[in-house]
């Protein structure tokens, strides 16, 4: 009976622990979700402000020609440096 008792108590724990490793898991990949999303509205913003646009007059089809833009400038300094 103690190695019944003792087996189940160890499962137990191991099952706990497990279970506590992807809480803090998932509270880690949370974090990482909001940072990046601030990022990526900061940066967002800080082109916005650079460029002078209204954000009010911002259209979809802009948004995405301004990103393409960007990206292309990025990734050619990235190859020439």
């Amino acid at each position: 009976m103690a190695n019944t008792v003792s087996g189940y108590a160890d499962q137990f724990v191991q099952k706990f622990g497990l279970n506590l490793q992807s809480t803090k898991l998932k509270q880690l990949n949370q974090k990482i979700k909001a940072e990046k999303n601030k990022i990526e509205q900061n940066l967002g913003k800080q082109i916005i402000r650079s460029a002078n646009l209204d954000y009010g007059t911002l259209t979809t089809p802009q948004i995405k020609m301004i990103a393409k833009k960007v990206a292309a400038f990025l990734n050619q300094s990235q190859n020439n440096q």
